[in-house]
C-alpha cells in the first residue's frame, strides 16, 4: 500500500512541474509578448515624431509638435500656450479620426 502511495506522489510532482510550465507559456504568449510589442510601437512613434504632429499626453492635454529634442518636445496647445514635456508623456498620435469622433 505504501508502495502505491510513494508512487502516486512521485508522478503528481513532474504533473505539477508540467502544469506550472504551461500556465507561464499561455502568460506569455497571451500578456506578456503583446504588451512588449506595443510598448515598441509606442517607442517607435516617439522616436519618429516631427514637428507638425498632433499629439495627446498621457494626461490628456491635446497639441502639436513645435520643436523635438533628444528626451523633451515642444507642443502648442490650442490656445496658443507652449508647454515642454518629455517624450515619455506623450500616448498617441491625434488622428483625423479621433476628431471627427469628437465633434459628433
Amino acid at each position: 500500500m505504501k508502495l502505491l502511495q510513494a508512487a502516486t506522489t512521485e508522478g503528481g510532482g513532474f504533473g505539477t512541474l508540467i502544469m506550472f510550465g504551461l500556465i507561464f507559456v499561455v502568460f506569455y504568449f497571451f500578456m506578456i509578448r503583446p504588451n512588449q510589442k506595443k510598448q515598441k510601437a509606442a517607442k517607435a512613434f516617439r522616436e519618429n515624431l516631427d514637428k507638425g504632429d498632433r499629439i495627446v499626453t498621457i494626461g490628456g492635454i491635446h497639441g502639436k509638435v513645435e520643436a523635438v529634442k533628444d528626451t523633451t518636445v515642444t507642443i502648442t496647445t490650442e490656445d496658443g500656450s507652449k508647454l515642454k514635456i518629455e517624450k515619455s508623456a506623450i500616448a498617441s498620435e491625434f488622428t483625423e479620426e479621433a476628431i471627427a469622433q469628437q465633434t459628433k
